[in-house]
Formats: structure tokens, sequence, C-alpha cells
């Protein structure tokens, strides 16, 4: 179904949202606070970078034994996931600041690890951001035809040991992501399924551009300069993109295929049951509130629910802002989902896993 098609319904919903939107205003205007980053937020900026590229100059400085410079693999792939959640992520949903240069500056660190800021706005801002967990919409429910990620999802016998395998699979995300997907996306004629869409030819030579830059740093000047066999710097750059793959595909997902979340569909004229704000609060979940280093690392989004909401406000700002969504959500009888941990939250996914790979699809299936 045309993403055009797919209309939520507006009266449903519209006083709890407008409720919600006004207890939250009234926290920063109360405690006198903008809604974009802070000294809190600009000091995690500079420290996560400084992780990524000082690994990146130990390596390049050849002072560090072969142990060594993998281990130096897995803090950069480390880095990679912590510049996609914490500074490209902000910074492309404009609430990293209020002046837009400066998010545009920020986003370019999309580019810095192999992705492209155009596309990722495309499917993550506009698409995922609207129709959440929504079958053969959402892209984040298509990672790979091995995962069943989706009740509506065709089923294969290789699927129920997914549960088994998963992290394998989410561990190529991010070298996918940098040699595959973006390409594909971009070869795409109608990537957003809208009418008269396409892809501007700035917005490719962007991404062209971003990927030589890529290349370069992280391939050539590194074959150039460091004193390693080849097969020792591809398991090596390997070790980082599968550091970082597993870490950015585990996060995407304890946020929408957990037992609790749901997956919606359109009516045969692409009527959702629900308003829109009803839609992400049935099909989200957070995830390990009070872990500080996770909620420090992963920029709020284990915080999802306050994220799919207020995309305009800076990830730093969620922790205080679940209180306040949760005790709303309380009032109007609307669902907000959570687990304790983390560990709580991989456990729920691992059997949600289990259950799809044995197409088991009641309850996760509605309507």
């Amino acid at each position: 179904m045309a993403l055009q098609a797919i209309k939520f319904y507006n009266k449903e919903g519209k006083d709890f949202n407008s409720e919600l939107k006004d207890r939250v205003d009234q926290y920063f205007k109360s405690n006198n606070l903008s809604t974009n980053s802070n000294a809190t937020m600009v000091i995690k900026t500079i420290t996560i970078f400084a992780i990524y590229f000082g690994a990146y100059a130990l390596i390049l400085s050849n002072t560090l034994p072969l142990w060594g410079m993998f281990l130096c693999c897995m803090v950069m792939g480390f880095g990679t996931a912590g510049i996609g959640f914490s500074i490209a992520h902000d910074s492309l949903h404009g609430s990293y600041s209020s002046k837009k240069w400066v998010n545009r500056l920020l986003g370019m660190s999309m580019e810095l690890i192999g992705g492209s800021a155009y596309m990722w706005k495309l499917t993550h801002n506009n698409i995922h951001h609207t129709y959440t967990n929504i079958h053969e919409v959402d892209e984040d429910l298509e990672v790979t035809s091995l995962m069943r990620l989706s009740p509506r999802q065709p089923h294969m016998k290789v699927h129920k040991f997914q549960h088994y395998y998963f992290l394998f699979i989410y561990s190529l995300a991010s070298f996918f992501w940098v040699f595959i997907k973006d390409y594909k996306r971009f070869m795409m004629t109608n990537p957003t399924q809208t009418k008269n869409a396409g892809h501007p030819a700035s917005a490719f030579l962007r991404a062209l551009l971003g990927k030589a830059v890529y290349y370069s740093y992280m391939i050539v000047i590194p074959l150039l300069v460091v004193h390693v066999a080849w097969w020792q710097f591809i398991i090596g750059f390997m070790v980082m993109h599968l550091t970082g793959g597993v870490i950015l595909g585990i996060v995407f997902q304890l946020a929408h295929v957990v037992e609790e979340t749901e997956h919606l569909i359109p009516d045969e004229t692409g009527k959702m049951e629900n308003a829109w704000v009803i839609h992400q609060m049935r099909t989200t979940a957070n995830f390990g509130p009070t872990n500080k280093f996770l909620t420090w690392y992963v920029g709020g989004l284990n915080f999802q629910v306050e994220h799919h909401l207020f995309t305009n406000i800076c990830s730093v700002h969620y922790p205080k802002l679940s209180p306040i969504v949760e005790q709303v959500a309380k009032e109007f009888g609307v669902p907000y989902h959570i687990h304790k941990s983390f560990r709580d939250a991989v456990a729920s996914h691992r059997r949600v896993l289990k259950r799809l790979g044995k197409n088991e699809i009641e309850p996760l299936v509605v309507r």
C-alpha cells in the first residue's frame, strides 16, 4: 500500500496528545530549559569523537602490538555506534541545536561513519517515525529475509533458528549499511512509495562524496600507513564493523520488536485504527531507564517512547520527560511499554524472535 494512502485518525487521542504536550512544555518553562542540547550533551559529543578518533590515531601510529590494534578496532566500533546514537541521530532530527547550521554540520557525522544523512532522514525520520511497525512500510522490520521481525512477513524454515543467530545477523548491519544498503536505496525509483518521489542529484553526489571520504580514511590510508598484512587489516576492519553493527542492530530492535509492542496495519481503505500518537504508544517500548551509562551512550534511545513522541527535543532530556509521559498515559488509559533493564529487553526480543520463528503470531498481529 502506498504511503499516501495510509491515514491515522486525527480525533482519537487528541485530548491525550494535547495534555501531554502541555505538561512537557510546562516542564521546560518552569525549569527555564531549552529543548535542545546542554553542556552535558556537548561534553558527550566531544568524548565520543575523542574515543573514535583517538583509537584511529593509535592504530595509525604503529606503536601498538597487533592485539592492541585489534582492541582499538573494537573501540572504534563502539565509537561508530556512539556517533550514530548520540550525535548524528539528534542532529538529523534537528533537535541537537536551535541553529540549523549546527545540526547540518553535526549531521555530517553520519557520512563520517559511512552512511548517508539524506537517506537516513528519508527512511528513518520520515518513514519509520510515521509508520512504525507497519509491515512493508517500516524498513526497520526489513533487515534481511533471514530475519522474521514482523508477523506479516512470510515464514521460512530457517526462521525457527533466528533466536540463536540474530546477533550474528545484527553484527553485519554496519558493514551492509556502508557498502550496500545506501546504494540500493538510491537505485530505487520510488523510495517513499509516494507520487513524484525521487532523489535529487545533490543528495546522490553528497552521498558519493561521503562514501569516498569514508573509504579513503578507513581503508586507503590505513593500508598505506599501518604496518600490517592486508589480511590482518581486513580482520581489524571487520572487527570494527561487527562490533558497531551488533550494538546498532540490537538497540534499535529492542524499541519495537518485543513482547508488548504491536504490529498494526491499515484497513482496506488505508485507515489506521488509532491516532498517530496512540499508534506510537502501542508500537514502541523503553528499556533500561535507570541504567545511566546506557542512557548516556545510546543517546536516550532506550527512551524510545519519548523520542517517538518528541523528536524535536534533544535526547538528553528524555529521562526527565519519561515520568511525565508515563503519568499522562496512565491517566488516559494509554499503554506505556517499558522493560526495567537492557537484559530484560533482550530476553523479550529473543522470545518474540522464537515465536515468530515458529510462526506463532498471536497476539502479535492486530487487525
